[in-house]
Formats: C-alpha cells, sequence, structure tokens
C-alpha cells in the first residue's frame, strides 16, 4: 500500500521547493514548540503579553461599553494556555456576566492546559474546547447567543498586506448584528525593542525557531543537522513588518520525507512574519472589512492596541 502524505508533508515539500523557502509558522506547535512558546511569554524582551494584560485587567469596562449584553458568548481564536484572558474572564465574572468561554486552537495539548488553568482560577466558568482551524471550528460553535469573538496577541500579523483583510473579513462572515470583535494589534515602536523581541540573548525565540527542523527530523524522517542552520529575525521600521527566517549556516543537501532539498550557504526559509500597526493602519484595515470601529485601547507604555469592532 502506498502511504499517503500527510498535510504536513505536503506543505513542508511544497514550501521547501519553492524560491524562496517558506514554511507556515503553524507548524511551530508541535508539544516542544508549545512549552518553548510559554517560556517566550515570559521573556523579559517579549513585552507583548504584559501589555495586553495590562489593559484586559485595567480596561475590561471599557472592552465591553457598547456590547450590552449580559449573557453572552466568548470565543477566542488561537487562545493558547489562557494565561492572560482568564483575568479579562474572571473580571467580566465579577461584573455579574453570564458567560461561556470557546478557546479554539490548533493545538489540542495547549488547549487542555487552558482549560485546566480556567478550571482552577474560575470554577464556575462554563468552558468548550475546541481544537482545529479558526474557521473550522468557528462555525461549528452551537449557541445563538451575542458573541465576543477574541483575536488577541499578536496574531493578525502573521498575515501580509491583503490576507490580513481577508482574514478579518472572514471573521465578519461569521458574525451576526451585535456581535463584536476584539482585536489585539502590535504598534510600530523604537525598532531596537521590537527586534529584541524576536531574538531574546537567553536563545529561546531562536529554539523555538529552530524546533521546527527537530520536527521535521522526528515527523518526517528528515536528516536536518541543527548546528548547521540559526535563526534569524529582521525588523522593518518603514513597513512595520519582522521577519524571522531559519539560515543555512554552509553548502548542504538535506532529505525531507523521500526528497532531497539543496541549500546553498545563507540561504533562508521564511518561516513567519509579525506585522505592526499604528492607528492610520488600524483604520485602514477597519475600512475595508466595514467593520464600525468602536473602541481603540492602549496600554499604559503604548506598545500594544485592543480594538473593538462592531
Amino acid at each position: 500500500m502506498i502511504a499517503v502524505p500527510t498535510s504536513l508533508e505536503q506543505e513542508i515539500i511544497k514550501g521547501l521547493s519553492a524560491q524562496p523557502k517558506k514554511i507556515p509558522s503553524k507548524y511551530f506547535y508541535d508539544e516542544r514548540g508549545d512549552e518553548l512558546f510559554q517560556q517566550i511569554m515570559h521573556l523579559e524582551e517579549y513585552y507583548l503579553p504584559e501589555a495586553e494584560l495590562d489593559i484586559l485587567t485595567d480596561q475590561t469596562k471599557e472592552i465591553i461599553a457598547n456590547f450590552p449584553y449580559d449573557s453572552f458568548d466568548i470565543v477566542e481564536l488561537g487562545a493558547g494556555d489562557g494565561s492572560k484572558v482568564v483575568h479579562f474572564l474572571d473580571n467580566l465574572m465579577q461584573l455579574g456576566k453570564e458567560i461561556t468561554y470557546y478557546p479554539l486552537d490548533i493545538s489540542y495539548h495547549v488547549l487542555c492546559m487552558n482549560k485546566a488553568l480556567m478550571h482552577q482560577s474560575i470554577p464556575s466558568l462554563e468552558i468548550e474546547l475546541i481544537p482545529g482551524d479558526y474557521f473550522d471550528t468557528l462555525a461549528q460553535i452551537p449557541s445563538k447567543k451575542p458573541k465576543m469573538v477574541l483575536f488577541l496577541g499578536s496574531n493578525l500579523g502573521n498575515f501580509e498586506g491583503h490576507s490580513a483583510t481577508q482574514f478579518i473579513r472572514k471573521i465578519k462572515q461569521q458574525l451576526a448584528p451585535g456581535d463584536i470583535l476584539v482585536l489585539g494589534l502590535d504598534l510600530m515602536k523604537n525598532p531596537k525593542k521590537i527586534l529584541a523581541a524576536y531574538n531574546d540573548k537567553t536563545g529561546i525565540t531562536r529554539d523555538f525557531n529552530l524546533n521546527l527542523l527537530h520536527r521535521m527530523n522526528r515527523e518526517l524522517g528528515a536528516n536536518f543537522k541543527l548546528d548547521k542552520f540559526d535563526h534569524y529575525p529582521v525588523y522593518q521600521p518603514l513597513t512595520g513588518t519582522c521577519y524571522s527566517f531559519i539560515c543555512s549556516l554552509e553548502k548542504q543537501q538535506v532529505r525531507v520525507a523521500n526528497e532531497w532539498f539543496h541549500f546553498e550557504e545563507g540561504e533562508v526559509i521564511h518561516t513567519e512574519v509579525s506585522q505592526k500597526y499604528n492607528i492610520e493602519k488600524i483604520k485602514k484595515l477597519q475600512r475595508a472589512v466595514g467593520f464600525k470601529h468602536l473602541q481603540h485601547l492602549k496600554d499604559r507604555n503604548n506598545l500594544y492596541s485592543i480594538n473593538i469592532f462592531s
């Protein structure tokens, strides 16, 4: 019997065959990748979680100011382990709101971490885990209650150009009148601060990126030698775009599944993009999608924003 290639194998082969080479960032997140990303979230250089938490904990009332419901669903796309949003959910419960929380994430492992945290911190919270692709799972939610859809972190920043607009437009198609989208966007700022967040001094971000090669070795029978590759981030302050690459340190051949791929010295695999925004870019996105912009909230250091669209 001929083995059928998995979607992982198909996308990796396609990406390594392209010029330039490119692998979707969603493949960072195996069990080890989840663990490393949790470490990144606590790095001194990675300012985003603290800035986001600042808004979620101190500006809860402002977030729901234009959402006049006492009973509603909260749907979080790319929910992760829930360590930031738990404070927001707890604040809502304290305000007497009756909510059901639907965390959506491609990683079932990290969703289980999310559920354990919620049960420990907010025992009375109703929670339904939904692993899988955002749009397949968003359409599966059975409730007809008003929805608050959370898309936090810097997740939208992983989409370049028009693809970000197209992604938000797909979310809008799943919303009913009265629903809102709570959208987190990382802001343009000192380029050195941004670049440090993707190139920490302890090397955790490097390990996170190179874990992608580990994963290919383990799951696709690849023979990447990790000491022959390095992590390389770059930030373009004119456009607000941060790119991450895995760079080949020498000329070499690598086998993945049953395919061989040639790398020149200095050749890169593009693994991730992280777009930063300013208010003009946010307004342009809102107008392009056709949302009403209700709120633009920033943390106390003006590093990060949460935007409420209706």
